[in-house]
């Protein structure tokens, strides 16, 4: 029975090559669409699930609210981070750590023949014993328990250890000679393995938490309550069963007890448990890593896969119920011959699950062409079949059966239900285009132009809403600035300033400066500020800080509302701050505001500025308080303004070039990096203009498959119309009538379409610009673009087959009768 299912099932689609053709390239885009999708999902949220109990791991993240802004970051203050596990109960473990921040080199075995220099060595945490009681790693040489205990010891991870002493035994590294930036020792008290799962925590490797009290280390806000930094973060495992908001209370209460809120502020600081699984996509505290994943985007690329899936079995149902005459005889012999209903609908669900299977042995060969179609949106390490490829060829499985019922089951239920009397005379169930099947054929073929109009709408606007984001005028220069990272280290002033001279110097370069990050950029660094006015209220107000010497803000043409710049001075004593802090000092107006004394680190420092409103972060976030300090021991940042470029273009790269030159003579052990700011820019929207690409390979790939099921619908159309059309051309017809004839009701299902798809795209466009408090707007003609490409993509589809068949000979198609 089922050979003989199988050879009938194989025949019809063979007799019907065009229509399965038609329909397995659907099928297989949106079954190849759904794999890779289904790929990069499971690989971005895989992340973590490999550390034991990571359900009950946190890490500790700081929020600052004021009364028109909101602020995250994933550090604490360091003070915090070193008293919760003596101070806070109710926890299992608690791990502070740090980010070892600009390592330039390190240097194996210093005092041997055997000495190497391995440069830009970052990806290096502090950590305690108590880390690895939290982040488990397989030890290869040395205990979690002792490793880390003394100040001066590094883990090493395997694959730097063998970077690092490739042809020694693990077992022999115990003891051996680190030397970090020339300037510490360090003695290497263990090895772990890297993790073999999917996680943040990957690191050259760990040195030991204690190092940091050494007088060459201990960063300037070891001490200070009331200052954030990234760098310095915690994790903290919870018991079983303990609730995270109880925690957050606590770790939040103990805070205020050493830093008191004063009365009248109007800003507030709380911290929050992060899950460890959150790291992974929340992009407001950030990971150890630049590509993080969008929680929102993996979702809405289900979506995607799902109604790509939705299209390609749209496809088949139309061209299946509108072929149904076709095999109206052949069902009828087949009752009158005896076949039950059953039988007839296990023959078509299995012509469907035949067709659903030669679809998906296609999408398999076109997986990894996807894959690298879109290998600026998918990590490189995701691939086919994935790590776990028993699951990927289940998930398959699934979709095969899913696919195949959704399909199948509708035609199936349609063709097996035919009366044999009436088929075998000659009755045309499908014939009558007012049937509930061409009601339902038009009602699908409604959805799926729906579909991909509501796609190249989302196109449209998210590439508008880029462009205006990169377009806007955010209060600083943008052109013909780059900007050179520099050691941080306070050792080097001396060299940082003979760089920025010599810089300054080159005839190519019309301004240097040298400061912290750029006016605009992703990093941050905030601090309390607190002002008492002239009532006696006491404000506290958490600013943005922001590095510059003289020259910094006429480089960035940062405007001036009221005072003057910073003068230059090795030491701070001045403030500039923007025109919203002055605003929640409570200055109407911003000259009102130069003279006022602020405390910052329990020193008054004069306002001696007041810069207007710039956008110091992505379009995402409004304007938040700000302050502009002249301070040579933060400034480690070249920031170069370009003169215009000659006639031949090439001022640019000789400058850079003369830059590059001067930087490695003055630091020969850092490597020379050269970044322009309007790139940097653009990188903060990564994941719009991801999407936007992302979305215009969905809208292409939704019209395509739509298209395909109307070449069919059209075809079919035509072929049982053919003496209809005869009869007309005899009669005197044109050929752009009988065009018109064959397309006019096809076009008003698009036109349909768009209606609706107007409203949908809208609500769905509306709420995804809410994310950016600057945004473009949704403009009339973004619809009517929409609907004008998608009636002429249309239009163009049917005419492959309506013109061909208005100019067919009318004796050819009357030659029957």
């Amino acid at each position: 029975m089922i050979k003989t299912y199988l050879f009938t099932a194989l025949r019809s689609l063979w007799k019907n090559k065009g229509f399965t053709a038609l329909n397995m390239l659907g099928m297989a885009i949106g079954i190849s669409a759904a794999l890779v999708i289904y790929l990069l999902v499971t690989f971005d949220f895989s992340y973590e699930k490999g550390v034991p109990d990571h359900d009950r791991i946190y890490r500790v993240v700081s929020d600052f609210t004021s009364i028109d802004d909101k602020m995250h970051n994933r550090g604490i203050t360091a003070p915090l981070a070193n008293s919760v596990a003596t101070n806070i109960a109710g926890l299992e473990a608690v791990a502070p750590y740090r980010e070892v921040n600009d390592l330039l080199k390190v240097t194996v075995e210093p005092n041997s023949d055997q000495r190497k220099t391995f440069r830009n060595q970052e990806k290096y945490l502090y950590a305690n014993p108590e880390f690895f009681k939290i982040i488990q790693y397989k030890w290869l040489l040395g205990s979690p328990e002792t490793a880390l205990s003394a100040p001066n010891k590094v883990v090493l991870t395997s694959k730097t250890a063998n970077i690092y002493f490739p042809n020694v035994p693990v077992d022999q590294l115990g003891g051996k000679v680190l030397h970090f930036d020339d300037s510490i020792t360090i003695t290497i008290s263990g090895v772990v393995a890297d993790p073999t799962y999917n996680t943040e925590f990957r690191f050259k490797g760990f040195v030991s938490y204690s190092t940091i009290a050494g007088t060459k280390l201990q960063p300037r806000d070891w001490l200070l309550w009331d200052n954030t930094t990234s760098a310095q973060q915690l994790l903290v495992k919870l018991p079983v069963g303990a609730n995270p908001k109880l925690i957050e209370q606590s770790i939040t209460g103990f805070y205020r007890k050493n830093q008191p809120k004063e009365p009248n502020s109007t800003d507030d600081q709380n911290y929050t448990l992060q899950p460890l699984t959150d790291i992974h996509f929340n992009a407001d505290y950030g990971n150890f890593d630049e590509r993080m994943a969008h929680r929102p985007t993996l979702i809405g690329l289900l979506v995607i896969a799902g109604f790509l899936l939705i299209l390609g079995c749209i496809n088949f149902i139309n061209l299946t119920t509108a072929q149904s005459s076709k095999r109206a005889k052949e069902i009828g012999i087949r009752k009158t011959m005896g076949s039950s209903k059953k039988q007839l609908v296990w023959q078509f669900m299995g012509e469907t699950f035949l067709l659903t299977l030669m679809a998906t042995a296609l999408s398999i060969i076109l997986a990894p062409v996807l894959l690298k179609m879109f290998a600026d949106f998918i990590p490189p390490e995701v691939k086919f079949p994935g790590e776990n490829a028993w699951l990927t060829f289940g998930f398959l499985g699934i979709l095969i059966l899913v696919v195949s019922f959704l399909s199948g089951i509708y035609p199936a239920l349609v063709l097996s239900g035919y009366k044999p009397i009436q088929v075998l005379k000659n009755y045309s169930p499908s014939g009558n285009a007012h049937t509930r099947k061409a009601t339902l054929r038009k009602t699908l073929t409604i959805s799926q132009f729906v579909v991909a109009q509501v796609f190249i709408a989302a196109t449209m606007l998210v590439g508008k809403q880029v462009k205006f984001t990169l377009s806007k005028d955010i209060g600083v220069r943008k052109d013909a600035i780059v900007f050179v990272r520099t050691p941080f280290a306070a050792k080097e002033n001396h060299n940082k300033k003979l760089f920025l001279s010599r810089v300054a110097a080159i005839p190519e370069v019309a301004m240097a400066s040298m400061g912290g990050n750029p006016p605009n950029s992703q990093g941050m660094w905030t601090s309390t500020i607190n002002y008492k006015d002239g009532e006696k209220k006491d404000l506290e107000i958490n600013a943005e800080i922001k590095v510059g010497d003289t020259n910094y803000i006429r480089l960035y043409d940062l405007k001036l509302a009221a005072g003057r710049g910073p003068h230059a001075s090795d030491t701070m004593s001045e403030l500039l701050i923007n025109e919203s802090f002055a605003q929640m000092l409570g200055f109407k107006n911003p000259e009102d505001a130069v003279g006022a004394n602020i405390m910052w680190d329990n020193n008054y420092l004069p306002v001696t500025g007041v810069l207007k409103n710039f956008n110091s972060k992505s379009l995402h976030s409004g304007i938040r308080p700000l302050v502009l300090r002249n301070d040579a021991i933060s400034q480690s940042i070249i920031h170069i303004l370009l003169r215009p470029q000659n006639a031949s273009g090439t001022s640019w790269a000789t400058a850079l070039k003369k830059v590059e030159t001067i930087f490695k003579e003055i630091f020969p052990e850092m490597d020379y990096r050269a970044t322009f700011f309007d790139e940097s820019l653009a990188r903060a929207y990564d994941t719009e203009q991801k999407a936007s690409k992302l979305l215009l390979w969905t809208a292409g790939l939704a019209v395509f498959i739509s298209c395909l099921g109307l070449l069919g619908l059209v075809t079919f159309t035509t072929t049982q119309r053919t003496k209809e059309i005869g009869v007309r051309k005899v009669l005197g017809a044109s050929v752009s009538q009988i065009v018109t004839l064959l397309s006019k009701d096809i076009l008003l299902l698009v036109g349909i379409a768009l209606l609706i798809a107007i409203p949908v795209s809208w609500m769905g466009l509306h709420h995804w610009l809410q994310q950016f408090a600057y945004r473009t707007t949704i403009s009339w003609w973004l619809f009517a673009a929409t609907g004008g490409l998608m009636l002429l993509v249309a239009l163009l589809t049917l005419s492959i087959q309506t013109v061909r068949a208005a100019l067919v000979d009318p004796v050819k198609s009357l030659r029957s009768e």
